[in-house]
């Protein structure tokens, strides 16, 4: 493509634009998978997180305790 030759945007048949309202039903699937899969990883992260609070709260006890 030369250049200063402007691009311009496809034009859409009015047949293709009931195609975007006949995908909503399989994009609104994919965005409830996605919201599904998201919220798997919170609880994942917030145990992770909570785990690692503990093992620092032992460490921390076993220092106290066992100091001079």
């Amino acid at each position: 493509m030369p250049d200063g030759t402007p691009i311009e945007a496809p034009t859409e048949a009015p047949d293709e634009t009931s195609d975007e309202t006949s995908n909503a039903p399989s994009a609104e699937r994919r965005h409830l998978a996605a919201e599904k899969k998201n919220q798997r990883y919170v609880w994942w992260y917030l145990a992770y997180f909570l785990f690692g609070i503990h093992i620092v709260a032992f460490v921390m006890i076993y220092a106290i305790s066992h100091a001079k």
